[in-house]
């Protein structure tokens, strides 16, 4: 596939999973489009993303109901539940929402899971372009733990290809830009799925539609980093990432583990911001409907270190309740454009509570991220060379626009607990 052109730079947008699970309706995709549009088109926020199981009628949290019936086509396709999605009636799919997405300029992306509809092998049910029915094609060994609509597709059976084929050219008839391909990229059963990925991957050269290829859920093996950057463009390197510290700590080890990876058209992905309003419908992360238990100091953290690690940036929470500190996180331009333009990112210092991320710049400048991760305010006297940066004369702290201290061959400022200083030097 051909990566640069579907994913240049580290896409930038909304999914619906961190505050209404599965249950997402189509009235709360048109409402959080209208607001990217609004307050976010500007700064280069684009994807509008409807999370899992679309087509399934009665899901009303982030608990999976099993073994309940799927809306499906007559070719093993599932479909919008209408009642969720009512411009989804007469078989029209997710085109109408779709167009109404980028009739505001922004992108459209859905949340599929890998494999056919278990009620389509159940019940043999055709396959679009093929003798092959459903049954033919499913692996009833290969499933999810932690869902029950699918089945796997064997790849050595005829008819596979053509299956994940006829998906790909529906996708393609509804105007999708992103799938987000779950029980994939990591398994608590199985290794990769590598198989599937390859299928899915050639199904969405063959539809003739662009399409950003996103593998869910992680951690994908850092081993299998040249096979995703062939046939993906962003891929989980967590499992679901929710609004507690000890996640957050965590994933200072996953950067550095895909440290020199992120590159136009593949994103290692760090998963969902979860900022502002989240857990309306969704009980995942330990937590209900809440504003996110990040600190103001975490939020900037878990946003410093994922757009200098240059990871996607999918908003989490309901855009329309957003709070002006919350907005002023996704709208900071320099931020933006270190998240966009910035290249090498890596950690140069890692010493007891200190963490330092550096990263360049095309025009020359450097951009250097202070972590505190200890559990008081630490105060910072950083020697320049130690971080492989000399010559530096003037910089700026990006989150408050105040420019940096500094002396001689020090960089010298007080990071608060769990804290991070960001800057860009010239």
């Amino acid at each position: 596939m051909n990566h640069t052109l579907t994913a240049p730079t580290p896409p930038l947008g909304w999914n619906s999973w961190d505050c209404y699970g599965a249950a997402v309706t189509e009235d709360e995709i048109r409402g959080n489009a209208e607001y990217m549009a609004e307050h976010l088109k500007d700064f280069g926020w684009s994807f509008i993303t409807v999370d899992i199981q679309w087509y399934e009628p009665s899901a009303n949290s982030s608990q999976y109901h099993a073994f309940v019936p799927l809306i499906m086509d007559e070719y093993s396709r599932l479909m919008p539940a209408e009642n969720r999605f009512p411009s989804a009636a007469d078989g029209r799919g997710f085109k109408p929402l779709a167009d109404y997405v980028h009739s505001l300029g922004l992108q459209f992306g859905i949340h599929i899971m890998r494999g056919i509809p278990r009620q389509a092998a159940h019940a043999a049910t055709p396959i679009l372009g093929t003798t092959a029915t459903a049954r033919d094609i499913a692996h009833t060994n290969s499933i999810c733990p932690w869902n029950t609509d699918m089945y796997g597709v064997d790849s050595s059976k005829e008819g596979a290809q053509a299956y994940y084929d006829s998906l790909f050219e529906l996708y393609a008839s509804w105007s999708v830009d992103l799938v987000k391909v779950d029980d994939i990229a990591a398994s608590r059963l199985y290794d990769t799925h590598q198989p599937e990925i390859e299928m899915i991957s050639k199904a969405i050269e063959r539809s003739g539609r662009p399409m950003v290829l996103s593998l869910s859920p992680g951690p994908a093996p850092v081993e299998y980093s040249e096979y995703f950057a062939e046939h993906a463009n962003m891929w989980r390197v967590t499992d679901d990432f929710w609004d507690r510290w000890p996640l957050l700590l965590d994933m200072f080890d996953r950067c550095r583990t895909w440290e020199g990876i992120p590159k136009a058209g593949c994103w290692p992905d760090c998963d969902m911001l979860p900022l502002g309003h989240i857990g309306i419908r969704s009980v995942d992360g330990g937590g209900a409907d809440r504003w996110t238990r990040f600190t103001p100091d975490e939020q900037l953290t878990m946003m410093s270190l994922w757009s200098i690690f240059r990871s996607p940036l999918i908003f989490g929470g309901e855009l329309r309740d957003n709070d002006e500190w919350t907005l002023s996180l996704l709208t900071n331009r320099e931020v933006l454009r270190m998240h966009r333009e910035s290249y090498g990112a890596k950690e140069a210092l890692h010493e007891g509570d200190l963490i330092v991320w550096t990263a360049g710049h095309a025009d020359g400048s450097s951009y250097v991220a202070v972590f505190n991760i200890g559990e008081s305010p630490l105060q910072v006297d950083l020697i320049i060379e130690e971080i492989g940066l000399s010559g530096i004369t003037k910089g700026t702290e990006l989150w408050s626009g105040e420019v940096a201290v500094l002396t001689e061959r020090l960089l010298c400022t007080t990071v608060p607990t769990h804290g991070v200083r960001l800057y860009r030097f010239s």
